[in-house]
């Protein structure tokens, strides 16, 4: 300090009264900042403890002739929490979307059943202090938190009013699960709601949020992972599964939360321009639906699928592709601190797309997760579901009727195949 000040003087020459006021202003401005600013700062910028408690991936836009336009009507979503939550928060999404989307006003509260929310616990959301939000095409916006206390596997009613007329451009299409649309106006703080019709879709809604901790893994895949197949309302996706496992067998070990990613015909590696629901490749998703998951800390990949059914019948696509695709997807979540658990792709001989090329690249895939020791932690979904007699078909009591889908009993055997207490280490380590 002594030759800071000294140079100062030697280098301007002799201070005039003004400079020396100034220089004497110096050590008390920065004993003033370096006794409250970085504390307060760092204080100030220190993240919230935040936890995806239930998440789904949007895609879109939907082709013009399914795109559904609501026109100053009320959504009444419906999703199930893995964990509990003394304090909820939202992420929406106008991801996919062209034009500003305008929220009027939006509620957080527990179903009751069907559409109506329990008495007493409907929510009202605020973005930054204001009731309605405008977001930019593109975009995402976050909730303020709002105090709402829920179990977990807590079913929510996410109500949200959209003024004027509004194309539901970014949804998630599979959603396996039915919500609602209202007659026309603002229904947010309606107990029982006025349904006009229904939906199979969670259209602009990515993620609910907790403030109690847990260990997320989020579950990225295909239909799979999707649930399709599944009983609609009755949450028996393989991650659904999963998340029930956790809590019955390893409670001890603390919460875990298991958010689903998938997306009915998404890829490792392309897109298809014809199927704008099946979402971004995984590769280009990875970042939204993966590291901006709230608190994750590991991630349950099972992709390919589909990569193999829609590439050529006669040279589909080859391992190698594959696997440099997985080791991307490896590395990045690395880099961020999140382990990895892949799976073998799961059997679908007797499906219109399967030939004997597709099959072979399906085990040869297959192989390679197996054998490569590139994820932290595999999960054996092929063994779990073959048929032992015939190893290119599903055992006909886990397949749901397509010979590509697995049904209710399949998904459970999915989810009972998985490494948990590996995976637990992993996740909360």
């Amino acid at each position: 300090m002594q030759a800071t000040r000294a140079s100062l003087s030697d280098d301007h020459g002799p201070a005039d009264p003004g400079r020396r006021r100034a220089l004497a202003a110096v050590p008390a401005l920065a004993g003033a900042l370096a006794a409250s600013s970085p504390r307060a700062t760092a204080q100030s910028l220190r993240p919230a403890p935040w936890y995806a408690a239930w998440g789904c991936a949007p895609a879109g836009p939907p082709p013009s002739a399914s795109l559904l336009t609501l026109n100053s009507q009320t959504l009444r979503l419906i999703v199930r929490t893995g964990i509990g939550a003394g304090r909820l928060r939202i992420r929406l999404s106008n991801e996919m979307g062209s034009t500003p989307l305008r929220v009027g006003a939006a509620r957080i509260g527990l179903r009751s059943n069907a559409s109506s929310v329990l008495a007493g616990t409907n929510r009202a959301l605020s973005f930054g202090g204001r009731a309605a939000i405008t977001i930019p095409a593109g975009a995402p916006a976050l909730s303020d938190p709002v105090d709402l206390s829920v179990g977990a596997f807590a079913d929510l009613a996410v109500s949200l009013y959209l003024p004027g007329s509004v194309p539901l451009s970014t949804m998630h299409s599979a959603a396996c699960q039915t919500s609602y649309v209202s007659t026309s106006g603002d229904h947010t703080a309606d107990t029982v709601f006025p349904v006009l019709r229904t939906l199979a879709s969670w259209p602009l809604l990515a993620e609910v949020d907790a403030d109690r901790s847990a260990a997320v893994i989020v579950a990225l895949g295909d239909s799979i992972t999707d649930g399709v197949g599944s009983t609609s309302n009755a949450n028996r996706r393989w991650p659904d599964w999963l998340a029930r496992r956790f809590q019955a067998e390893l409670s001890g070990m603390g919460s875990f939360a298991v958010v689903n990613r998938g997306i009915s015909g998404n890829r490792l590696l392309l897109d298809d321009g014809t199927m704008p629901l099946a979402g971004r490749d995984l590769l280009e998703r990875f970042d939204r639906d993966v590291l901006a998951t709230a608190g994750v800390r590991a991630l349950a990949v099972l992709i390919g699928t589909n990569d193999i059914l829609y590439s050529p019948a006669s040279s589909p696509v080859r391992t190698e592709e594959l696997a440099a695709g997985y080791r991307q997807l490896i590395e990045r979540a690395h880099a961020h601190g999140v382990a990895v658990m892949g799976a073998s792709l799961p059997p679908f001989g007797g499906h219109a797309y399967f030939n004997t090329a597709r099959e072979a690249a399906r085990q040869a895939a297959n192989a390679w997760v197996r054998s490569s020791g590139a994820f932290d932690l595999v999960a054996d979904f092929d063994l779990a579901l073959r048929d032992p007699q015939a190893p290119e078909r599903m055992r006909a009591a886990y397949d749901s009727g397509d010979h590509l889908h697995p049904g209710d009993a399949g998904y459970q055997a999915m989810a009972a195949s998985v490494p948990l207490a590996q995976l637990a280490a992993l996740a909360a380590g």
